[in-house]
């Protein structure tokens, strides 16, 4: 086992190195970004990173940096959230080593997070409630500078990022109110007298001072009055009022929306029938097929005008004078002799149809017209 260890201890020759390097880059850089080139700053050969394994060596599990040993350079491998990593410590710092084997080798990296103004500012107070409605009360004996109420917020960034500045953007009396630039203080800069309106509405903007800078905004509201039955009832009509103009709101918009689409499906149709019936009369004037009117059964043309057979009533006579024989035929149906048929409802023509003409030649002919 000693001579183990001994020939482990002459094979294996660890060096310490004292140099530590250094870099500093931005939160939030893309992945496969550059960092730097460790060969060129160790002053190593990119062969003596490959031949000696070149790792990292973090000592947790979380690496946001990653060794390139085919080009010698440090790539970001995971975004890095300063926030998330460091808080609020500064500075913030990623501490690694890069070891190489045969020899063994240790080369200390530190790579600085640079705070970036990526987070806007939070408002602490005052609350901002969707349901209730917060107000500060204000007596109307108040003097010049009577504090109101002071608006707090924080900015998770550090550094100047952080630094917050509060403007009074909108007010109902801007004569009557003022925010301190640096802490959002606000106070009355005038006295307050009985002709200032109860119900008072301040907006204030809270900005960093990051480039570019972000911003949050908060209302504040203020009931200038010196009971508080007065404050309730005044507020408590402002909270229907308000609700009562958002239900209209939305029950004008809806209505619009109804109406528009009954027009549009109204205008749909009219237009689809109208193309319907234009094709329809496109498709009859194209047709070639001959039109055949329809007439009723047992039809007969009276007037001698169609192309229908006509209905002949004629009777046959005989004489014994061959010679003399002659034929007449009767007029068209439109004196036809009519009869009722006792075993229907209706009418029929009494048509006789002719026997015999002409069976014997010596036989002359004779028609009467009935």
């Amino acid at each position: 086992m000693r001579r183990q260890v001994l020939l482990f201890i002459s094979v294996l020759s660890l060096r310490s190195v004292l140099g530590q390097v250094s870099y500093s880059i931005p939160e939030e850089m893309a992945k496969g970004s550059l960092v730097g080139n460790i060969a060129q700053d160790l002053g190593l050969d990119v062969k003596r990173l490959k031949s000696g394994k070149a790792r990292i060596y973090t000592g947790d599990s979380a690496q946001y940096i990653e060794l390139n040993r085919e080009r010698g350079v440090l790539i970001i491998k995971e975004k890095i959230d300063r926030e998330a990593l460091c808080r609020q410590t500064t500075p913030c710092a990623l501490h690694f080593q890069i070891t190489l084997e045969s020899p063994l080798e240790l080369y200390p990296i530190t790579i600085l997070i640079q705070d970036q103004n990526d987070n806007a500012p939070q408002v602490l107070y005052p609350v901002q409630t969707g349901g209730s409605l917060v107000a500060e009360m204000v007596p109307r004996s108040a003097d010049v500078g009577y504090l109101v109420t002071k608006v707090v917020a924080v900015d998770v960034d550090s550094g100047q990022n952080a630094w917050l500045c509060y403007k009074l953007q909108k007010a109902t009396d801007r004569a009557l109110f003022e925010v301190g630039l640096q802490n959002g203080e606000i106070r009355t800069i005038r006295q307050v007298t009985d002709k200032d309106a109860v119900k008072q509405r301040l907006t204030v903007v809270v900005e960093d001072n990051g480039q570019p800078s972000r911003s949050a905004t908060v209302n504040v509201n203020v009931a200038v009055a010196d009971s508080f039955p007065e404050v309730l009832s005044e507020f408590t009509d402002f909270t229907h009022d308000k609700e009562y103009n958002d239900n209209l709101t939305f029950y004008l918009v809806l209505a619009l929306a109804v109406v528009s689409f009954l027009f549009i499906t109204c205008l749909v149709v009219i237009i689809s029938v109208k193309i319907y019936r234009w094709r329809q009369s496109r498709i009859l004037y194209h047709s070639s097929l001959p039109v055949i009117p329809y007439y009723p059964p047992r039809y007969s043309d009276t007037l001698g005008t169609g192309t229908l057979p006509h209905v002949y009533n004629y009777e046959v006579c005989r004489t014994t004078d061959s010679r003399k024989s002659d034929c007449k035929f009767g007029r068209a149906g439109s004196q036809n002799v009519l009869i009722m048929d006792p075993s229907s409802t209706g009418t029929m023509q009494r048509i006789q149809s002719e026997k015999s003409i002409l069976d014997e030649l010596d036989s002359p002919l004779e028609v009467r017209k009935l």
